[in-house]
């Protein structure tokens, strides 16, 4: 009896272990699915809503216009962190019916926000109970060649103006590292990119148009108002709408695109060498987000002219194709570990022997990451690898400016502090940006920027720890002389703001002479003025 048991428990067991094996199988299949998978909308999270005020709420007594396009419902951001309860949200398509837009807010006494693309994570391309100013459609781009500039709708996104500019053998000056954002709404952050010589875009601007909250609309450059052309840029869309921006360019030159892998202690020596040769156009270095400790190793990537390179053909842009292995092996970094090793060792060792460096010089520019690559598709990126359709992680932005004799040790104590954190590091960077006059200046010198992008657990808990994070980082750039940047999370106090930016006071006394009923508003200004 004993003897018959025996088979019947093996066959029990052995049945239990191929199911368990099964299930493991399904759900690890499940998993490289939902990993790897290209998001197809923005992430809309759940963990808290921004409900309009009571002195805010929505309108009553009047009938909807019907040139909105959504009808009160909520609205985020990036983060996903932000919902926000609205009026509505309107898309105009010209100055007229932006005129039309805000006559109706002022009528209804509406506070208003305009939005772009809606990058940034801290509530301010959203206000609770506003009229929402979707700008996208206004994206209009003229190309004056005399004169090296071009005329750009508040609304374009980036990747329109590098196809606009590209048939005209042109390039812009500058832009940020994501090509999908908006002129206006990146003009009203300050945003930078890769271009060193050139730093943030205030640099790059000829002039601005601007409506106010009246409808009239003024320009604005360095001699026309230039103390509201200093505020509108990084002004956050506090002062009005950017309708047109004229932007100085460049030739699209091609480049030779280098990478060296060096330690980072090493790392401000090696960018002041390759800025001092002129022919390195564009830098950036990308720092080690795995092993012990992290960040102790930066790839520096260089796109530098070279003999020849103006008699180099440009082809035409060319969008890298979705890969959804990347997307996985990206992902799997959220998990720290293997996931985060495999990445870095993929990116630092395997990318460099897939450029195709051993082609013809008409071959290599066919492809975005090859040895020869122009100056507009160096910059022609989406960045599709980074939309994710995982509902349990959220990513964040961290930027932090800090004096080239604390870059080193702020890096070591953001890597200590990171250890520390459930937050986890997709990518890190290091870049270089220079003092500009406007109001709101976050390099105040020759500064390095060190960009954090964050992998957070959708929760109340992973808000917790995100905000312990940032107060941490915050305090360490401060005290290393260094600042903060705006468009993310506002886990800082007024005390951090005011020290970061000592014209904070003179910026918000400049909003309300221009804006004396606050029409526009978002959350930097209720927050912290």
């Amino acid at each position: 009896m004993a003897a018959r048991r025996r088979p019947v428990r093996f066959r029990l067991r052995h049945a239990l272990a191929v199911f368990a094996v099964l299930i493991l199988v399904s759900y690890g299949i499940s998993m490289a699915e939902v990993y790897s998978t290209l998001a197809q909308r923005p992430k809309d999270c759940n963990v808290r809503q921004l409900a309009a005020a009571p002195d805010a709420s929505t309108p009553a007594g009047f009938a909807d216009p019907h040139w909105l396009v959504q009808r009160r419902g909520t609205v985020n951001d990036a983060s996903c962190l932000n919902r926000t309860a609205v009026y509505g949200v309107a898309q105009p398509t010209d100055e007229a019916e932006l005129v039309t837009a805000l006559a109706f807010a002022r009528e209804h006494d509406l506070k208003v926000t305009p939005s772009g693309a809606r990058h940034s994570m801290g509530g301010q391309a959203s206000w609770p109970g506003a009229l929402i100013l979707d700008m996208t459609a206004m994206s209009r781009i003229t190309i004056d060649e005399a004169s090296g500039t071009v005329r750009v709708g508040g609304g374009a996104r980036w990747r329109q103006v590098l196809e606009a500019l590209h048939p005209h053998g042109l390039s812009v000056t500058g832009m940020p590292s994501i090509d999908v954002l908006s002129v206006g709404g990146t003009l009203s952050v300050n945003a930078h990119g890769i271009d060193f010589r050139t730093g943030s875009l205030a640099g790059t601007v000829r002039s601005l148009r601007l409506m106010k909250a009246d409808g009239s609309v003024v320009t604005l450059d360095a001699g026309h108002d230039p103390d509201l052309f200093h505020a509108v840029i990084g002004g956050y869309g506090l002062f009005g709408v950017i309708v047109e921006a004229e932007l100085v360019t460049v030739p699209d030159e091609v480049y030779r695109l280098e990478q060296r892998v060096v330690a980072t202690a090493d790392l401000p020596g090696v960018l002041d060498a390759l800025a001092a040769d002129e022919n390195n156009r564009l830098m950036s270095a990308d720092l080690a987000t795995a092993g012990s400790p992290l960040l102790d190793q930066a790839i520096v990537y260089t796109h530098a002219r070279f003999p020849g390179s103006a008699d180099e053909p440009r082809p035409e842009l060319r969008q890298e194709p979705d890969s959804p292995p990347a997307r996985l092996m990206f992902n799997l970094a959220r998990h720290r570990g293997p996931g985060q090793w495999l990445k870095w060792t993929l990116q630092r060792d395997l990318l460099p022997r897939l450029r195709q460096c051993g082609t013809s010089r008409n071959e290599a520019l066919r492809a975005a990451e090859a040895c020869l690559v122009s100056r507009s598709q160096a910059m022609y990126s989406d960045l599709s690898l980074l939309r994710h359709t995982i509902p349990q992680y959220t990513d964040i932005l961290h930027e932090y400016f800090v004096p080239r004799d604390a870059l080193v040790p702020f890096l070591r104590a953001t890597a200590a502090a990171l250890q520390e954190s459930q937050a986890v590091a997709l990518h890190a960077s290091v870049r270089v940006v220079h003092a500009e006059p406007i109001l709101l200046d976050y390099a105040q010198g020759e500064r390095y920027s060190v960009v954090l992008y964050l992998s957070q657990e959708v929760s109340a808990e992973g808000n917790r720890d995100m905000a312990d994070l940032t107060r941490t980082l915050v305090d360490r750039a401060l005290a290393a002389g260094g600042t903060f940047y705006l468009p993310y999370q506002q886990h800082y106090t007024r005390d951090d703001l005011a020290r970061a930016y000592p014209r904070i006071d003179e910026f918000f006394a400049l909003k309300r002479r221009h804006d004396a009923d606050l029409r526009f508003m978002n959350n930097l200004y209720t927050r912290y003025a």
